[in-house]
């Protein structure tokens, strides 16, 4: 699986997020100083196929997911915790995870990447309302 990821600061939030995302598979290491290059940046390398998911943090996780949302195609969610996650990509068909590097501790930010990524296949019954986020993006 081809992940891109950008962070617009670095701890050890980050840095935990980065390794599992290493182990997990090829990461695309999105770089810039602003968050809203970051998360449009990482949202292109999703939407243009150099990725299948993105992961952005930024202290809050509000601003890059913002950002990363103004690129047609990007449905990105942010969580806080794995139940979120998991679910945003199976009820949303999320393909950017939005993290707070500054409220979630290290080893809780792993568990809400893994979530994310564990859950891969959309729920059928959501077909209809995940089209219509597409036709959203038309408009």
């Amino acid at each position: 699986m081809q992940i891109a990821f950008g962070s617009d600061d670095e701890n050890e939030t980050t840095r935990a997020v980065l390794d599992h995302l290493r182990e997990r598979g090829d990461v695309d290491l999105i770089e810039t100083d602003s968050w809203p290059d970051l998360g449009a940046g990482v949202g292109r390398a999703v939407v243009e196929g150099r990725a299948d998911v993105g992961v952005v943090m930024c202290w809050t996780g509000t601003g890059t997911a913002i950002a990363a949302n103004k690129v047609p195609g990007v449905r990105a969610a942010l969580a806080w915790e794995p139940w979120i996650a998991r679910n945003a990509r199976l009820w949303n068909d999320a393909n950017v995870l939005a993290m707070s590097l500054k409220r979630l501790a290290p080893d809780v930010a792993v568990e809400v990447t893994e979530a994310f990524l564990d859950e891969t296949a959309p729920d059928p019954e959501e077909a209809d309302a995940i089209r219509r986020l597409g036709d959203l993006d038309r408009r």
